[in-house]
């Protein structure tokens, strides 16, 4: 090539870089005509959406006139600018393209050179580049509308964003150098347990027996590692619960979005800076029993609530509620020790028999091969044996899939109560509904069966103390 076509392409080159650099300053001179008017106009971008969106269009509209006349930089996008700006001051700037689409599940800021984010269950390291202020504005920005605060009294965060995602942030000083940001979205990916057998988490059969546990009043436990789906399981078995029934919820910080008609929503609160106003799960527990209700869900049990959860159950309320755990039977086991934390008072002499009467079901997740599964779903069967609380697989996932074990769930009068022939359930014979009263035709046990005696030598289901006592 010639000098001289090389100084023509040097001049097209510059040309370009100067036309990208005066469309680029548009979009930066749009953002401050924006932020002039909401300062002006006193609108509130995250509480007043509607409000601070018919402002950033009819910026854009103004741009644009002044644009076609020569005033200002042309748009290379008008839309896409307006999304930029209303990301930029209503949103979370850099960030809010990945709030955005319904495959990112968590997004995670290292440093503010490393964004990561998660779609199906794989974390990919993005493009993103922040500055430090950036990622301090953006968690400022985002803790405002949640009435919590970061700071050195207060290092750790933990908040319900307004569009329901949960954020988690770590100060510097207890993180080496930066700012470590979470925000998990809740992806709603089921609202009920047919939706899981079409995700391929849950077989027809499976889905229809825990629907019917659901209905006939049994107590769940969820269990699974971080990010296993515990709480889209939570929500898809709130799905079951019967239309009449009134549901108080129980949280750290809201994520449930359960899909019934009547319910109270409640999540703890962090302490003031004077020390004072702390709200535990503990406290929130206790109090749901006062508020008449049918069943109680508790978003997810750690430490010492656990207590307060047996409890709850033991009154006779059922509940469902979710536990880190790698095994069903670990779940188990986890909720015989959880307990002791609650005092010294408590031992396992009293939790161990408790848990064994409160707890009825155990369903295990895990993620396999970048699916969330269910591995296993445990019955406990209400005895004790050498103070370890006996089980019996309901379902176990093989390599061909989750299939029926030889195990029967407790409290086989409660389906009954409920209409529901739980031997054909778990046959996998339909839905299990029993036939309507003088239709001629047996409920309970099963037509055609008999009902078996029980064996001699075995042990009834165990009794908490409080049964014990009210008997004595």
């Amino acid at each position: 090539m010639r000098p001289e076509a090389w100084a023509d392409a040097g001049d097209v080159g510059v040309a370009v870089q100067d036309r990208d650099a005066s469309r680029a300053g548009g979009v930066v001179l749009l953002e401050r005509e924006v932020r002039e008017l909401v300062r002006r106009r006193g609108v509130d971008p995250v509480a007043e959406p509607d409000a601070f969106g018919d402002l950033v269009s009819e910026a854009v509209a103004d741009y644009e006139n002044r644009a076609a006349r020569g005033v200002v930089a042309p748009l290379a996008d008008a839309g896409r600018a307006a999304q930029e700006v209303h990301a930029a001051i209503g949103g979370l700037g850099p960030l809010q393209s990945y709030i955005d689409d319904p495959n990112v599940e968590e997004i995670w800021v290292n440093s503010p050179s490393q964004v990561f984010v998660a779609r199906g269950g794989k974390s990919e390291l993005t493009t993103t580049m922040l500055s430090a202020e950036q990622v301090g504005d953006l968690v400022e920005r985002m803790l405002k509308s949640t009435g919590r605060r970061l700071d050195l009294s207060s290092p750790f965060v933990d908040a319900c964003l307004p569009g329901g995602e949960r954020l988690h942030a770590v100060l510097p000083g207890v993180t080496r150098k930066h700012l470590s940001v979470n925000i998990r979205k809740h992806v709603v990916r089921a609202s009920g347990l047919d939706e899981l057998v079409r995700l391929g988490s849950l077989t027809p059969q499976a889905a229809t027996f825990l629907g019917a546990a659901v209905r006939a009043g049994l107590n769940v436990l969820v269990a699974g590692a971080t990010q296993a789906g515990k709480t889209t399981m939570l929500n898809a078995l709130a799905g079951s619960i019967p239309a009449h029934e009134r549901v108080v919820s129980c949280e750290e910080v809201w994520e449930l979005r359960l899909p019934v008609r009547d319910q109270v929503a409640m999540q703890c609160r962090q302490a003031s800076l004077e020390g004072t106003g702390e709200i535990p799960l503990r406290r929130l527990v206790k109090e749901a029993l006062r508020m008449r209700p049918d069943r109680i869900v508790i978003g997810e049990v750690r430490e010492a609530e656990a207590f307060d959860l047996l409890v709850a159950l033991n009154s006779g309320i059922p509940g469902m509620c979710t536990v880190h755990a790698s095994s069903a039977r670990e779940a188990v086991v986890k909720m015989t020790t959880l307990p002791l934390l609650a005092g010294e008072n408590v031992t396992d002499r009293f939790v161990v028999p408790t848990v064994a009467a409160a707890i009825d079901l155990v369903v295990h997740l895990a993620i396999e091969r970048g699916h969330r599964v269910v591995r296993e779903i445990l019955a406990v069967t209400g005895r004790v044996e050498d103070g370890v609380v006996e089980t019996a697989t309901l379902f176990r996932r093989d390599d061909q899939g989750l299939r029926r074990a030889d195990g029967m769930p407790p409290h086989l009068r409660r389906f009954a109560d409920a209409g529901i022939d739980v031997h054909a359930v778990l046959a996998g014979h339909g839905t299990g509904r029993a036939e309507p009263a003088g239709s001629g035709r047996a409920t309970w046990p099963e037509a055609g069966t008999r009902a078996t005696p029980a064996q001699p030598g075995t042990r009834p289901r165990a009794e908490s103390p409080w049964t014990v006592a009210a008997r004595a």
